[in-house]
């Protein structure tokens, strides 16, 4: 057994995936096998391509809150993913998944409003993440929750402005270089796929596939806007 300091070796489906309905039909969900040799793993593609849900699903695997936190979340939301039952993972036995974080974007203020009314504040930096702007606690979270463990995060640049993404990715890799964590992220952000030597994983009709940075719509399409934004607002417009 190759010897490695990843969590999370690999996700695959199990063969009995129901035939009908959703997320079961999506085709990076039924085709899912994914091997993981990064400690940054990125998981890219359009709206309903299956990275949030299998995010989640992978969340309520492992024993994350699907709505995001840690494990000793749980009980915020009682909620559990039909997904999850069906995946394969590839654990590192060495490195048993006690510590780590699901930071789920779309129901952050949920898990903000509970911080604050359990008074567990003074663990995300002191401050009130109610009493922040919706980046800040963000970046609370990223400060102050992300240190050793499996982090699993959807969509981290919501709230982030540019220059708060930038700094997101130097906490990434200060986590990287102390080799005691391990990151996969559902991103939309060609700042934050730019990371250096991470894995990107396309997720489309074809099923997954690994892809360069520069082979990602997401470079492509920002990079072109910004080199002649007229000529998008010319076909857009027009």
């Amino acid at each position: 057994m190759k010897l490695t300091s990843l969590f999370l070796q690999g996700i695959s489906i199990k063969s009995d995936l129901p035939k009908f309905g959703f997320p079961f039909t999506i085709p990076a969900i039924s085709s899912l096998n994914l091997n993981i040799e990064k400690h940054v793993t990125f998981l890219v593609g359009e709206n309903g391509s299956g990275k949030s849900t299998i995010l989640e699903a992978l969340a309520d695997k492992i024993g994350f809150s699907a709505m995001g936190g840690t494990k000793h979340h749980k009980f915020i939301e009682e909620y559990e993913t039909d997904l999850a039952n069906y995946l394969l993972l590839q654990k590192n036995p060495r490195l048993p998944i006690n510590q780590g974080f699901f930071f789920r974007a779309e129901s952050f203020f949920n898990l903000s409003e509970y911080i604050d009314e359990h008074g567990n504040s003074k663990y995300w930096g002191g401050r009130n993440l109610l009493k922040q702007s919706h980046g800040e606690s963000f970046l609370s979270a990223f400060n102050h929750q992300f240190r050793e463990g499996l982090f699993l995060l959807d969509e981290p640049e919501a709230a982030l402005s540019p220059q708060r993404q930038l700094s997101l990715l130097a906490i990434i890799h200060e986590m990287e270089k102390e080799q005691k964590s391990q990151l996969i992220i559902a991103t939309h952000s060609p700042i934050l796929l730019a990371y250096p030597n991470a894995d990107i994983f396309l997720l489309d009709a074809d099923g997954i596939s690994q892809v360069k940075y520069e082979e990602t719509e997401h470079y492509q399409i920002t990079k072109s806007f910004l080199d002649n934004p007229s000529k998008y607002f010319k076909m857009l417009f027009e």
